[in-house]
């Protein structure tokens, strides 16, 4: 049988090969035609193919243009560039795309060289005299993917490859929202330090007052000793929002991939809009868009390749393998002298493994029903916190308006209270009890004001964000 024959026959075998296992034909999941709460009605459900989805009905939302804060994209941008998990992940995609280089090459031949010389008096039998040899061969081995075990490899590392990006954008996403809800967390322990210092500034002057009245006998000593506490209550939230001030600052700046330092801010938490509009569109598009349910799914694409690899593993392997070069007693005859040669092929079949290779086998088919059910739980998880972020929300914006409310009345009402006990009309308790609920409704509605902006970065994180790699 000559070279080219043989040739011929491997060529053939070639063209003929299969891959081992099933194809990925996407995975069928069950999606409301609407997410509920947003429409306030009973969805309806569908089934959808996964392979049908198309990213051309995704519609990014720009993040920057949300808030309208010249701080907080700034505090953002830098994250970006500097946070270390980030950056970690972004190390992630190359190892990644460089497996995937890697698990190409199984692909190709195998090519070496190799040379040597000697020098001696024994070749299995001691010579009369001393004999030189050199020699220098050019060898390749091929193995035939002819199961498909290496294409397997490699959709299995194109899948890793994705599920990398993926994750960055992950990563991203979960940076992005973490700053932006430290940012509006530090907003609102400022303000709420600012009400506290009005409040001590308050309490500071009404002690006054109390003390003077009871220096002239117009007032009990009781009287003192109550206005006396409730400064000092004043006083203890002062260092409070401070030190919370501080440490959220702290968070910030180890976002930002710096160390502790303040945090300069230049508005306010009132003054950030909360009439934001993002559109959720419809549910089918979070499994495009989000890269947790995207990285889901390449992970089952990746764990169903390697079962068919592992398949490919119980049938024989062919190697083809040829080798070419020269051999002499003088190293100027080396490549003068006749070309040795040499081309063959191998079959190696398992025969007994004692269950090993089958066992592998029922290893990785349980690990891609696995990622089945992680993708699955990965969906519902999504749909979920959509559903939470938009009930957030929509009952937050409605608790911030009780709250606005009830502000403006114990505002109101603290003006009548001091009025009526600078006249003797009512008793100094209740003058402090409405200083008291002036004072915490201050800080509850600086509290929802601050939730609501946070509920629509959850509903952003939520449907997946708007941002490209």
């Amino acid at each position: 049988m000559n070279c080219k024959y043989l040739y011929i026959i491997f060529a053939s075998v070639v063209v003929i090969g299969c891959k081992s296992g099933k194809n990925y034909k996407g995975t069928q999941v069950e999606v409301p035609n609407q997410f509920y709460f947003e429409e306030e009605i009973q969805p309806e459900f569908n089934t959808i193919n996964t392979k049908d989805l198309s990213e051309d009905s995704i519609n990014n939302i720009g993040f920057f243009n949300l808030f309208q804060d010249a701080v907080l994209d700034s505090l953002i941008q830098k994250s970006l560039v500097y946070n270390q998990d980030l950056n970690i992940a972004a190390e992630t995609i190359i190892q990644s795309q460089d497996g995937l280089v890697v698990q190409r090459s199984a692909m190709l031949p195998s090519i070496g060289v190799d040379a040597g010389a000697s020098n001696g008096n024994f070749q299995g039998v001691v010579l009369p005299q001393t004999q030189k040899n050199f020699y220098a061969v050019a060898f390749a081995n091929w193995e035939i993917d002819f199961w498909g075990k290496f294409r397997r490899l490699n959709e299995a590392a194109k899948a890793r490859v994705v599920q990398s990006e993926e994750g960055y954008r992950a990563t991203k996403l979960s940076l992005v929202s973490a700053v932006a809800t430290n940012y509006f967390l530090l907003l609102d322990y400022q303000n709420r330090l600012e009400i506290s210092e009005r409040n001590l500034a308050l309490r500071d002057s009404v002690l006054q007052i109390i003390e003077s009245r009871y220096e002239k006998g117009i007032i009990a000593e009781i009287d003192v000793n109550q206005a006396e506490i409730k400064r000092a209550v004043a006083a203890e939230a002062v260092p409070l929002w401070r030190r919370l001030i501080a440490q959220t600052e702290h968070r910030i700046s180890q976002l930002t991939g710096a160390n502790p330092g303040r945090i300069l801010t230049s508005t306010n938490l009132l003054a950030i809009d909360t009439t934001i509009t993002i559109p959720s569109g419809l549910p089918s598009d979070l499994l495009a868009r989000r890269p947790d349910i995207v990285a889901a799914e390449q992970n089952l694409i990746a764990q169903n390749a390697l079962t068919g690899s592992a398949k490919a593993n119980l049938l024989p392997n062919i190697s083809l393998t040829g080798l070419v070069g020269g051999a002499s007693n003088e190293l100027s005859m080396l490549t003068d002298g006749p070309l040795a040669w040499n081309i063959g092929g191998s079959l190696l079949a398992p025969l007994f493994n004692f269950g090993r290779l089958q066992r592998q086998v029922n290893i990785e088919e349980s690990k891609t029903r696995q990622a089945l059910l992680a993708y699955e739980r990965t969906v519902l998880d999504a749909f979920r916190s959509v559903e939470d972020a938009l009930v957030e929300i929509s009952t937050l914006k409605e608790q911030l308006k009780a709250r606005k409310q009830r502000l403006d009345a114990s505002i109101n009402a603290q003006f009548l209270s001091g009025e009526r006990y600078d006249k003797g009309v009512t008793s100094y308790l209740e003058y402090l009890e409405s200083q008291r609920q002036a004072f915490e409704s201050e800080l509850n509605y600086s509290e929802t004001r601050r939730q609501l902006l946070n509920a629509y970065v959850n509903l952003y994180a939520a449907l997946g964000g708007g941002w490209e790699l």
